[in-house]
């Protein structure tokens, strides 16, 4: 693994900052968190800030230890300016697409910056679609596309029986996000990739087909 890049130092320290500051004054988490009615009310600012809090330690460190594993892939092909649109890009569509599927639920609130993080694993998945991973209780790596795909898969079933208390709907449009944006930044890839861009917007699709009939 490679120095890490000061524009993943810059993102790991905000989220570490701003998390720690939430982790001591629960105003200010309370304030900042991504909350459906307060939203609704005019604190918008809320749809960014609440990607750069955490309810622990550990959640802030799963998702920091992801961003630290795929952010030099996204680093190394479209350099930091770009790893930083869609990391922004890939925030923000999470908590778009939260407000669009819970937009009747005032009390839905979450954090975290897993949408953002899954806007960059799916950017890296588009660009570097032959990565390996190897997770707990498999002996063999994966290759990285299986377990993104998989993770989505889940995040739907996640949404549909509101599973714990994880934003698995910012998962979703984090991953949007970061499938979109990468594309817009790559399209070359629709011709060199096809197979893969295709595979990935599968459960983007069946997402979406889920929401029209009210299966979700």
């Amino acid at each position: 693994m490679n120095n890490i890049h000061l524009a993943t130092m810059a993102i790991m320290a905000a989220n570490v900052l701003a998390s720690f500051k939430g982790f001591k004054d629960q105003s200010f988490f309370e304030r900042y968190k991504f909350g459906v009615g307060a939203i609704q009310a005019g604190q918008k600012d809320r749809m960014i800030t609440s990607g750069f809090l955490h309810v622990d330690l550990s959640h802030l460190f799963f998702n920091m230890f992801t961003l630290y594993f795929f952010a030099d892939v996204v680093i190394g092909w479209l350099g930091p300016a770009k790893f930083g649109i869609i990391y922004f890009i890939s925030l923000v569509a999470g908590s778009i697409l939260a407000l669009f599927f819970h937009k009747k639920e005032p009390f839905y609130s979450a954090v975290g910056a897993s949408g953002a993080v899954t806007g960059i694993l799916y950017a890296a998945i588009l660009l570097q679609p032959d990565m390996r991973l190897g997770i707990m209780f498999i002996p063999i790596p994966l290759p990285a596309y299986v377990l993104g795909i998989l993770y989505l898969f889940y995040s739907i079933y996640g949404m549909k029986n509101r599973l714990g208390n994880i934003g698995h709907t910012a998962h979703f449009g984090g991953a949007i996000g970061g499938y979109l944006t990468t594309l817009l930044f790559k399209p070359e890839l629709l011709l060199t990739d096809t197979w893969m861009v295709l595979l990935l917007a599968i459960p983007i699709i069946i997402l979406f087909v889920l929401g029209k009939l009210g299966k979700l």
